[in-house]
């Protein structure tokens, strides 16, 4: 029997490539949009800024404008045929507020393309993974501190985008929670939007057959623990083969936090892989979400099986 069909995989860029910044969750600072559009200009790439980017929402402060307008500039970039990638100017909250407003109809129909964000995205991530069955980068943001100021974000996110073969083995130098291998298709995201999904209409049942990865940020122990203990009671993590944990940036100190993650991980019986370098954390990998991979949390790699872009 066959397996269920493998996500499709959008173009990589090339020069020229043109790339629409979008702001779908909460509010973007100007400079870091300027300098992050002098980054992808410096790539000889042509990003185009939504009409909505710079918006404030007029009571709710958290938010980069109404959710109709955050939706709308989503929506247009993605199907606007001249544009190759969607990139997320940055996170906060919202994502989840107007995910409901897109036509994913007309988004299927105008076919596939690359997508990249992280953190608030991650409710994006999941609903483009159950809406249109795509591969999408879990990556630095246009607009995002990391992005604009560190080399190492910049040169992984670059090759993702441009030479996705170069990076077909993601090397973190990661250490074994639990040693081991384990194959399956990587999602996830960051934990308390994975959590706070379930139930959502562009929720994945569960995690069953893949490689988690999982980030947070500014999260106590506790709640960190809740997170987790509400993934496991809903049946969320039955089945799955790996967990790959990223950064906890302004979490407690990590030495506090451990303990949590190895008592809600390591009873699943399948290998974790901690400090793999993806999330809020300096100089943040890339990771493409719904790809084939091996993970060897001994030697702290991830073996794609193909490169994620075609």
């Amino acid at each position: 029997m066959s397996g269920p069909p493998q996500p499709t995989r959008p173009v990589r860029l090339a020069p020229g490539a043109r790339v629409a910044v979008v702001a779908p969750s909460g509010p973007v600072p100007e400079e870091r949009l300027q300098a992050g559009l002098d980054v992808l200009r410096g790539w000889d790439l042509d990003p185009v800024v939504a009409p909505h980017v710079l918006d404030r929402h007029g009571t709710l402060h958290y938010l980069a404008g109404t959710d109709a307008h955050r939706a709308a500039d989503l929506q247009s970039a993605w199907c606007d045929p001249s544009v190759d990638a969607v990139l997320c100017a940055r996170g906060g909250y919202g994502a989840q507020r107007m995910a409901d407003l897109l036509d994913w109809d007309a988004m299927r129909e105008a076919g596939p393309k690359v997508f990249v964000g992280f953190s608030d995205i991650t409710a994006l991530h999941e609903a483009f993974a159950t809406r249109l069955g795509l591969v999408t980068l879990h990556g630095p943001m246009a607009a995002g501190i990391d992005f604009v100021k560190n080399a190492r974000a910049q040169d992984h996110l670059r090759a993702t985008l441009f030479a996705p073969e170069s990076v077909r083995v993601i090397a973190s130098g990661g250490t074994p929670m639990v040693p081991g291998r384990a194959r399956g298709v990587t999602l996830g995201g960051c934990l308390s939007l994975l959590a706070a999904e379930l139930g959502g209409p562009h929720a994945r049942p569960s995690a069953r057959g893949g490689l988690l990865c999982l980030e947070d940020v500014g999260e106590e122990a506790y709640r960190v623990d809740r997170c987790l203990t509400q993934l496991l009671r809903a049946g969320w993590l039955d089945g799955v083969a790996g967990v790959l944990l990223g950064s906890w940036q302004d979490c407690e100190p990590y030495e506090r936090l451990r303990p949590v993650l190895a008592d809600r991980l390591g009873g699943l019986g399948v290998p974790v892989v901690e400090d793999f370098g993806f999330g809020h954390g300096e100089g943040a990998l890339t990771i493409p979400f719904g790809v084939p991979a091996e993970l060897d949390a001994d030697a702290g790699t991830l073996a794609l099986d193909r490169p994620a872009l075609a």
